[in-house]
């Protein structure tokens, strides 16, 4: 027992010696990537696909929703809701035939909503690949009737429309292939440290037979690196559930991401740390007080799920998405919204009408969300939301009620933005952070109108709306000439 107890201890110190050397070697390849952090921040706002052989149960599965089966939302789990045997699920590619999909359709959808990037769903916790994979013939070119690369035709449709591209890839989940995602062998191990594991989101219904080291090596390694050789032009890796990956298999997909396209930045998502770019959590929009050491996205869902649900019809409002985008890029952050189409490939209706509506804004408010920086002061107004999880948001709904008193802010370059989502009755404009002793104030012009008179007193800068501010798609924008 004395000698196994000496062994436990050099093991653990021999280990935290070795993730020293690899968050150093990180450091410097994360060092590098300060431009393409840089301009990734500056875009402000992308859409999330959700998509994949889910579609087709819809978040039901033999008469059961998901709410019946004792989990609500996301609908993309649904084979582990209810532990669907790997065989019975992947039968469900021979009926993936999504006929009405169109590529160049989607990219124009987010390019009119004012989207700058645009991140799919390449291989989710299934084990489905939406590219063709020459390690596994589980995806669409090999497993369907559809027989068509649907990552390259995204991927083909953004580089005509100048979108940047992205991936989503689940690295440590595959319920297909990844066997128990090495749950076993972790508990074995904190079991003698006194430490509990927490299995979630692994397959421990029916894992697949082989070791989840063989996974690593034969599937998730080799299936990143096509991504990358297929795609040159990719510009973010968006992993995904790293909870049992150890330091050293982060380490790995990040060297191998860096070694074929050192610019390709990556999600935090990889696990231990070893993420370019932060990620607040699911349907949540971080405090105020909240910092970040390295640039974030905020990202969230139109109705309450990721995959498609078919009878989830919950969407996010015109009005709610434009809070969350001020509110998340007054902060510092970006915002990708999802979408999940559904099996024959189609977005719903609402999703486009709302999305067009969110252009039309972006459209005349743009030059207040890109490239923009936080001001010192965030926002002002009386009305306070908490917006935390999918599970609050689902259950507690978007009740807030904006005010012409409620004014958000941003900056970029010399000048300065407060956007306003309502008109006040009487078209006069008090934004009390712009106070005079606060800032001194050169010349207010509204975006999409034009220049205005204004005064600045100890109360705030007061401005008489013209009348036209009512045409314009929502709200209004100052923007701010500071006098130096």
């Amino acid at each position: 027992m004395k000698y196994f107890i000496m062994l436990l201890l050099t093991t653990v110190w021999s280990g935290k010696a070795f993730c020293q050397l690899l968050e150093n070697d990180w450091l410097k390849m994360n060092r590098s990537k300060g431009r393409a952090l840089q301009k990734f921040q500056q875009q402000k706002f992308g859409m999330f696909i959700h998509w994949g052989l889910y579609a087709i149960p819809g978040g039901m599965w033999k008469g059961k929703t998901m709410e019946e089966m004792g989990v609500p939302s996301v609908a993309e789990w649904i084979q582990l809701v209810a532990k669907i045997p790997r065989a019975e699920y992947a039968d469900l590619a021979h009926s993936f035939n999504p006929i009405d999909f169109d590529a160049e359709h989607i990219v124009s959808v987010a390019k009119e909503a004012g989207m700058k990037y645009i991140v799919i769903t390449s291989k989710h916790h299934d084990g489905f690949a939406l590219f063709d994979s020459k390690v596994s013939n589980f995806d669409m070119i090999d497993a369907t009737p559809f027989k068509r690369d649907i990552v390259k035709e995204l991927y083909d449709a953004c580089k005509r429309n100048q979108l940047e591209f992205g991936v989503y890839y689940s690295h440590n989940i595959d319920w297909a292939d990844g066997a128990d995602a090495q749950y076993a062998a972790t508990k074995s191990i904190n079991d003698l440290l006194g430490k509990d594991t927490d299995s979630f989101g692994a397959n421990l219904w029916d894992p697949s037979p082989n070791t989840f080291s063989s996974y690593l090596k034969n599937k998730a390694i080799p299936q990143v690196k096509e991504i990358l050789n297929q795609y040159p032009g990719i510009r973010y890796i968006w992993f995904d559930m790293p909870g049992l990956m150890t330091p050293e298999q982060s380490y790995t997909f990040y060297k191998a991401v860096y070694d074929i396209n050192p610019t390709v930045i990556v999600a935090e998502r990889i696990g231990n740390d070893m993420g370019d770019y932060a990620i607040p959590g699911d349907n949540r929009i971080p405090k105020a007080e909240d910092q970040f050491d390295k640039p974030w996205e905020a990202i969230g869902t139109f109705n309450h799920s990721w995959g498609y649900k078919a009878y989830d019809q919950d969407w996010k409002s015109v009005d709610e998405l434009l809070y969350w985008l001020v509110e998340i890029v007054s902060k510092g952050g970006n915002y990708m919204l999802n979408i999940g189409p559904d099996a024959k490939g189609n977005i719903a209706s609402r999703v486009k009408n709302n999305l067009q509506k969110l252009g039309s804004w972006m459209a005349v408010n743009k030059e207040a969300i890109y490239e923009s920086e936080p001001w010192k002061v965030q926002r002002e107004g009386p009305t306070t939301v908490s917006i935390t999880d999918t599970e609050q948001r689902e259950k507690e709904g978007f009740k807030a009620e904006f005010t012409p008193e409620d004014f958000w802010f941003t900056k970029r370059e010399k000048y300065l933005y407060v956007v306003s989502l309502e008109v006040p009755e009487d078209r006069v404009s008090v934004v009390k952070s712009l106070a005079k002793g606060e800032i001194s104030v050169e010349e207010v012009e509204i975006l999409g109108i034009g220049k205005v008179a204004f005064d600045q007193t100890e109360v705030g800068l007061r401005v008489k709306l013209p009348r036209s501010v009512r045409k314009l798609p929502k709200g209004y924008t100052f923007k701010i000439t500071q006098r130096l």
